[in-house]
């Protein structure tokens, strides 16, 4: 039943973002800049956390809201085009915890999320018109957690609208500089995160 509700999801999200403006076709645009939907459909995020060297078990994490955001595009000819956006992005991750008693062993899962500002900046390479794909980097603002998350990521669009996305953060998701009331508790702990999503959309001229 969850998958199919997953998928479910995944599929309106896709169609949302997969709605390309085939209305730039249609209309005379002289202007070099256009402007498009962007930003990310339905994330499917990974995590590798480590603490104190250990290994501590991650699980996959799916959501649909709230991924919004907008790009603009300048196409260099039909096989070249570079791009700039901003985003807004739900990232996260869920761990799970084993906390071993004297009667008994107990399994708890602990869901870490946070809103991230992300600038992306990147380079399109194919046929503009059909296939294309492209990568670039972004400099991601986080409102909790930590705070600068850098990122890079590649991805591919087709002429239907369908695309993907692959983005990986190059810092820890858990600032291990937080402290509170004098405790730092993501001390000696590394925590990266990646994403898949569908949809990725820059439309088309």
């Amino acid at each position: 039943m969850k998958t199919f509700i997953f998928a479910l999801a995944f599929a309106a999200s896709f169609s949302a973002f997969a709605q390309d403006s085939d209305n730039y076709s249609e209309k005379k645009n002289n202007s070099k800049v256009y402007y498009t939907k962007g930003g990310n459909a339905s994330l499917l995020s990974f995590a590798q956390v480590t603490r104190d060297g250990e290994e501590v078990s991650t699980i996959p994490r799916f959501t649909m809201f709230f991924n919004i955001g907008t790009n603009a595009n300048v196409d260099l000819g039909n096989h070249l085009g570079l791009f700039a956006g901003l985003n807004l992005t739900n990232i996260g991750m869920i761990t799970e915890e084993t906390i071993v008693g004297t009667v008994k062993t107990d399994v708890f899962k602990y869901k870490q999320r946070v809103y991230a500002l992300g600038v992306p900046v990147g380079i399109k390479i194919g046929d503009l018109r059909k296939f294309y794909v492209y990568g670039g980097a972004e400099a991601a603002y986080a409102i909790n957690f930590n705070p600068f998350m850098p990122a890079v990521f590649a991805g591919f669009q087709t002429k239907s609208g369908f695309g993907l996305k692959v983005q990986y953060y190059l810092t820890d998701f858990l600032n291990p500089d937080f402290s509170e009331n004098g405790v730092k508790p993501y001390a000696n702990t590394e925590s990266k995160i990646f994403f898949v999503t569908l949809g990725y959309n820059f439309g088309k001229k």
